[in-house]
């Protein structure tokens, strides 16, 4: 709240106290959307990796799950189509090692993100993940460039950046660790 002083044409002043709107972010309402969107996109990772994890047969049928000799990731990099990376992602589907880094990347976000810790590392390394996944699959089947990788690594961002991990999340108790206070990036 801010206060000014106006003066008349007499010559006397006036104080007029000026209430100056938070900013739609700060709203209550902005911040339990942006909580829900948080929930939401954190849910996207999370039942990822649970479905490929153990083959919960909506993306992943029982018989390739991970933990039966799957690969998370054959499936989805095998069948990308011939766009300008297809070689790139035909190679590494399977591998080991991207087995471990994809499914590791799905859990940690996805439970970052539920969490509401670590936002900042969630939002850059969800947002890394997810522009994979789009270069993957160029050109997108519905539009020349955009489709939901796209968006939700734009969300991811949008999350960081106001901060939702401390509404309905440990976001403002994870800020005042030691730990974050010494390496705020992970935030």
């Amino acid at each position: 709240m801010a206060v000014s002083e106006h003066k008349s044409r007499n010559g006397r002043s006036t104080l007029i106290q000026v209430v100056t709107p938070k900013p739609l972010t700060e709203s209550p309402a902005a911040r339990h959307v942006w909580a829900v969107a948080r929930f939401a996109v954190g849910w996207v990772f999370v039942w990822a990796f649970l479905d490929k994890m153990f083959g919960l047969g909506h993306e992943t049928p029982a018989a390739k799950a991970w933990i039966d000799g799957g690969s998370p990731t054959e499936g989805f990099l095998k069948n990308a189509p011939e766009g300008p990376f297809a070689g790139f992602y035909h190679d590494i589907a399977g591998a080991a090692w991207a087995d471990w880094l994809f499914m590791i990347g799905l859990g940690a976000i996805g439970a970052a993100l539920i969490l509401g810790i670590g936002m900042r590392i969630a939002a850059a390394t969800g947002a890394a993940l997810l522009v994979m996944m789009w270069t993957a699959v160029l050109p997108p089947e519905n539009n020349p460039f955009m489709d939901d990788h796209l968006i939700y690594a734009i969300l991811l961002v949008g999350l960081a950046l106001v901060s939702a991990g401390d509404t309905l999340g440990l976001g403002r108790w994870w800020g005042d660790t030691r730990l974050v206070k010494r390496l705020p990036l992970l935030k």
